[in-house]
């Protein structure tokens, strides 16, 4: 299968989930139980499933960090410079950053991983990397705004990877790994029909998420400047850190390929739960994600080793 045809399978499916939510096989609220079901569910079991067999001494942390500084170019880019000029408070600050730099490497990165790339090795440090480092920060600056005396509520954070099942079956899967724990095969075998699940659900309720039967007003401009750092900038950046590292063409698409996943769903949920943001954050996921599916296929095309 080549790399631009890859796409294809995820392309239909999302399509199909878009349709059944328009002709209302998937009821209001589908995509959010089906997001719910990947998240808690499916999603961990794939990510424990694979890192728990991954050495940590495998990791090649020059990719990781090609990876990691286009997201802090493009995040602090976002957060502290042009979310100024859009005139947005310091509050709303966070969530214009992470809408613009912080990927969807779940619900978008696990099947494109899989289908472009035919591993999820470097899909699962991306995840690392964004839960262990980035989102702590998003939400300590989020905490900080949101609490009336600017005050940060340290156990809230120091809780999170409890909390998040995605932080937690990464975190498991690393502590396996490292202490050469077994997996019990029973365990093993319901982890990995979980772990199935995980992409063709993933794929539905995205489609039935971009669905939506009110209109979400948002700036234009903004929703531009955002889709342009995401789609275009972060990649860019991620490409001229590959090269001047001298990653192999493999890992110089894997990081590109990542570094161009449209922005993660979670940026809603943190702009929901904080109350900042909400509309701009939704849009821009709806937005990315529907343009990602051209511009990764195009950058896969252009890199195939």
């Amino acid at each position: 299968m080549s790399l631009v045809s890859a796409f294809v399978p995820i392309w239909i499916l999302t399509t199909l989930g878009y349709a059944a939510r328009r002709r209302g096989l998937l009821g209001e609220g589908a995509a959010s139980a089906l997001g719910r079901f990947v998240f808690h569910l499916a999603m961990p079991a794939a990510l424990f499933a694979k890192l728990s067999v991954t050495p940590v001494a495998g990791y090649d942390y020059r990719s990781l960090f090609a990876f990691g500084a286009s997201t802090a170019v493009v995040i602090g880019a976002g957060w502290l410079g042009v979310s100024r000029l859009h005139h947005r408070k310091a509050g709303e600050r966070p969530v214009w950053g992470m809408a613009a730099g912080y990927v969807n490497s779940a619900n978008l990165g696990i099947p494109i991983a899989q289908q472009v790339l035919h591993s999820v090795s470097f899909l699962a440090e991306v995840v690392l990397f964004q839960v262990f480092l980035v989102t702590p920060v998003i939400l300590v600056a989020l905490d900080r705004h949101g609490d009336a005396a600017g005050r940060v509520r340290l156990r809230r954070i120091a809780s999170l990877p409890v909390r998040n099942p995605v932080i937690l079956g990464s975190a498991l899967g690393v502590v396996w790994s490292t202490a050469r724990l077994p997996v019990p095969q029973a365990v093993s075998g319901s982890l990995d029909l979980l772990a199935a699940a995980a992409v063709p659900v993933a794929l539905v309720a995205l489609g039935a998420s971009l669905h939506s039967d009110s209109a979400v007003r948002v700036p234009r401009a903004e929703t531009a400047v955002i889709t342009a750092l995401k789609l275009a900038v972060q990649p860019l950046v991620a490409l001229g850190f590959g090269l001047l590292l001298h990653l192999t063409p493999a890992q110089l698409l894997a990081v590109v390929v990542c570094a161009g996943l449209p922005t993660a769903q979670n940026t809603f949920i943190f702009a929901q739960e904080y109350g900042v943001g909400e509309a701009l954050a939704s849009r821009v996921v709806i937005v990315t994600t529907v343009f990602s599916l051209g511009t990764l296929a195009v950058t896969a095309a252009l890199l195939k080793p």
